[in-house]
This record gives structure tokens, sequence and C-alpha cells, in this order.
């Protein structure tokens, strides 16, 4: 056997013993693009919230399971329609990092509260049941 011959095969060698001691890093996914998303911010009951917009329902958090990384908006109270309790819904733009086959959001990077007139004036948002 070649001098050449024995130094590919000790590359591929060394590749692949490389790849086997990292198996997570050649199975994780690209990192998700940052994008803006706006519309209805739901928080119906604790641990539970999801944004609604024109595309999707967005979700943020499922109680005793996934939670997105980062702050949900604070609404002021006039920004804000209880529903339960304290719970309820508002109008938000959240920055924000999501899975787009699973709509999971990820990470939440920023997030504003805006005017409830400007959802209730969106009629790409009406199909949501939102007041």
């Amino acid at each position: 056997m070649g001098t050449r011959l024995k130094l590919i095969i000790a590359g591929c060698v060394l590749l692949i013993t490389a790849a086997s001691l990292q198996p997570e890093a050649a199975t994780a996914p690209f990192p998700a693009a940052s994008e803006t998303r706006c519309g209805w911010f739901s928080n119906p009951t604790p641990g539970n919230a999801s944004l609604h917009d024109r595309a999707a329902e967005w979700i943020i958090g499922v109680q005793g399971g996934h939670q997105a990384d980062g702050d949900w908006p604070e609404f002021a109270p006039g920004q804000w329609v209880e529903t339960n309790g304290h719970y309820g819904y508002g109008c938000a733009c959240l920055r924000l990092q999501a899975n787009r086959r699973t709509h999971e959001v990820t990470r939440i990077e920023s997030a504003q509260p805006r005017a409830l007139s400007v959802c209730r004036k969106d009629s790409a948002l009406k199909h949501w049941g939102f007041k």
C-alpha cells in the first residue's frame, strides 16, 4: 500500500472518529433566524402562552412542557383583556426565533405591547376571535 493511500485512510479514520465523539454536532439544527411577529398575545392559564399572527399560532409556552426563553410582554392595564382572573390577552410585537415547522417559539429576544386597537383593526387577525 502506497504512502498516499495510507494518508487518505488515516484521514478518513480521523474524520469518522471525530464525528462519533460529537454526535450532537452532526445532527444539531441550524439556529433559527430572528423575525418580528405581531398579533394577539394570549396567556389564558398559567404557563400557557401563544402569539396569534396573520400566519399561524406560535406556541410560546405549554404548562408542564415547552417554554420559550426570554421575557413576555408587560402590558399596562388598558392593553390587557382579562378572561380568567388576571389571565387573558393583549396585542404585541415580538422579536423571536421559532421553528417554522412546529410553530414553537424557542427564544423571545424582545417584546413590545401595543394598543388593543392595533390588533382589533387588523382584518387578518379577526379569525382568531379575540375582541
